[in-house]
């Protein structure tokens, strides 16, 4: 795990686990959309699964904890290799970098970053309550609708800007993933590029669907 395909391959995996919460979780969300009660009753069971054969909670922390190792692994990694690739180049190309190349780094980068301080205040905000106006002993439902309300609409655009940025991060994240991984054949390059577009583009939606929603009076 310590050579560069290594980190490569840890990135790909993590990333694979990340993207499969993240399918998840939008689903889970969209249930917002039937109502409070149906929304409270899918946040219920995430907690009770397994009951009475696992504890209170259980499933739900083993996936908690996985996710965390996950994300750990995923950043570890990252600097790993940015930090080996800055090594193997001590003095900068004299020839500029592409456009898109630049741009893809910086995405990829201080992209990173600005969805890990976001993914702190999303927790704070709608998993534990403590900037949310509802608090933790609130109900799921109305935790979400309060924290979207009309009133803070610019924690909606914080939500906005991270959710299309983690969506520019996905699109690169899973397009790297496929070549990592050796899938990424000459015949079906165009066609993972395109799935890493449109999986990209449908998480964006889904996420944003739920806080535009109730931003906008949609959802109450």
């Amino acid at each position: 795990m310590g050579s560069s395909n290594g980190k490569k391959a840890v990135m790909a995996v993590t990333g694979a686990v990340m993207v499969l919460f993240l399918v998840l979780h939008m689903l889970g969300n969209l249930k917002i959309f039937f109502g409070r009660d149906s929304f409270n009753d899918y946040a219920h069971a995430l907690r009770t699964l397994l009951e009475p054969l696992a504890p209170y909670r259980t499933v739900l922390t083993i996936v908690e904890i996985v996710l965390v190792a996950s994300v750990v692994l995923h950043m570890w990694a990252a600097i790993s290799l940015a930090r080996r690739a800055g090594k193997a180049r001590p003095v900068k190309y004299v020839a500029k970098k592409s456009q898109a190349s630049g741009y893809t780094t910086h995405i990829m980068r201080f992209g990173g970053l600005t969805i890990a301080l976001f993914v702190v205040w999303h927790l704070l905000d709608l998993t534990f309550g403590v900037v949310n106006p509802k608090g933790f002993d609130a109900a799921p439902a109305d935790r979400m609708v309060a924290g979207f309300d009309p009133s803070r609409w610019w924690v909606t655009l914080i939500y906005v800007v991270a959710v299309v940025m983690v969506g520019l991060h996905l699109r690169h994240g899973v397009w790297s993933a496929f070549q990592t991984l050796g899938w990424a054949g000459r015949t079906r390059t165009r066609t993972l590029r395109l799935g890493a577009g449109l999986l990209s583009a449908v998480l964006v939606v889904g996420f944003l669907a739920p806080p535009l929603a109730i931003t906008f009076g949609v959802v109450q």
